[in-house]
C-alpha cells in the first residue's frame, strides 16, 4: 500500500514537471531542462530517462507542431528536404549513445549554448523579423547538413537541441522566432519520434509513469504554443535566451559537481 502511495506522489510530481516542460519546449525549446532531471530526481536510470524522455517529448512535439502548421508557420517544402536528414541523424545518435558516454559532448554543447544565448540577448535585431526568402541551393545544402547534425545530436545527447534548431534557422533562413519555432518543433518532433522508436524496440521506455506525463505535456504544449503564437517573436526572444543559458548553466553545475 505504502509503496503504491510512493508512486502516485511519483507520477503526480512527474505530470506537473511535463506540463511546465511543454509549456517552455512549445515556446522556446529547452523544455528538457525541466523534464529530465525531473525523470532522474523519481530515480529513473540514463537509458530509461532518454527513452521516456523522448516518449513524452514526442507526445507535446505533435500538438505544439500541429499547432504551428495551422497558423501557417511551418514551411513544409523546406521540411520535406530537412526532414530526412533529422531522421537519419536521430537514428545514428541514437544507435551511438547506447555504445558511448553522451559526457563527451558536454564541454562542446556549453560553450556553444552560452554563445547562442549571449549573441541572442545582445543582438537586437536576430529574431524579430521575419527575412525568409526562399530556398537556394546553397541553403539547402547548409541547412540538409544542420538537420543531420541535430538530429544526431538530439538522439546522442539532446540538452538544448531545441535552442539550437531555433538558432540555426534563423541565421540560416532569416526566420523570426515564431516561424523558426515552427519549424524547429517539427524537426524536433521527427527526431523525436525516431529516437523513441529506436528506445522502445530496446525497451528503455517506462510507460507507467511516461503515459500520465504525456497526457499534461500535450496540455502544456498546446497552451505554450497558442501563447508564443498570440504574442509573437518578442515575447518568445527573452524565454528563448533565459532556456539557453539555462540549460548552459545546469550542465556546467553537473561539470563542477562531479
Amino acid at each position: 500500500m505504502l509503496a503504491e502511495v510512493h508512486i502516485v506522489y511519483k507520477i503526480i510530481f512527474l505530470c506537473a514537471a511535463g506540463f511546465l516542460s511543454a509549456f517552455v519546449d512549445a515556446i522556446a525549446g529547452g523544455g528538457g531542462l525541466i523534464s529530465m532531471p525531473a525523470y532522474f530526481l523519481v530515480g529513473f536510470p540514463p537509458h530509461f530517462t532518454l527513452g521516456t524522455n523522448k516518449f513524452s517529448a514526442s507526445c507535446g512535439s505533435v500538438v505544439s507542431t500541429a499547432k504551428f502548421a495551422q497558423s501557417g508557420k511551418v514551411d513544409k517544402d523546406l521540411l520535406k528536404r530537412l526532414l530526412p536528414f533529422t531522421l537519419f541523424g536521430a537514428a545514428t545518435g541514437v544507435s551511438t549513445v547506447l555504445i558511448l558516454d553522451s559526457s563527451v559532448l558536454k564541454p562542446i554543447v556549453l560553450a556553444l549554448l552560452i554563445g547562442v544565448g549571449i549573441y541572442s540577448f545582445f543582438s537586437k535585431t536576430v529574431g524579430l523579423e521575419d527575412n525568409f526568402q526562399g530556398t537556394t541551393k546553397k541553403t539547402l545544402i547548409i541547412g540538409s547538413i544542420f538537420a543531420f547534425a541535430m538530429g544526431f545530436y538530439d538522439g546522442f545527447f539532446g540538452p538544448g537541441v531545441g535552442s539550437f534548431l531555433i538558432f540555426g534557422l534563423i541565421k540560416i533562413y532569416g526566420f523570426d522566432f515564431v516561424r523558426a519555432s515552427g519549424n524547429a518543433k517539427a524537426m524536433n518532433l521527427m527526431s523525436n519520434v525516431t529516437s523513441l522508436v529506436l528506445f522502445a524496440i530496446r525497451g528503455k521506455i517506462y510507460y507507467l509513469m511516461g503515459i500520465p506525463m504525456s497526457i499534461f505535456m500535450i496540455i502544456g504544449a498546446r497552451t505554450g504554443t497558442k501563447l508564443a503564437l498570440k504574442q509573437g517573436a518578442k515575447f518568445i526572444k527573452p524565454i528563448f535566451v533565459t532556456m539557453s543559458l539555462g540549460v548552459a548553466g545546469k550542465m556546467l553545475y553537473e561539470m563542477l559537481l562531479k
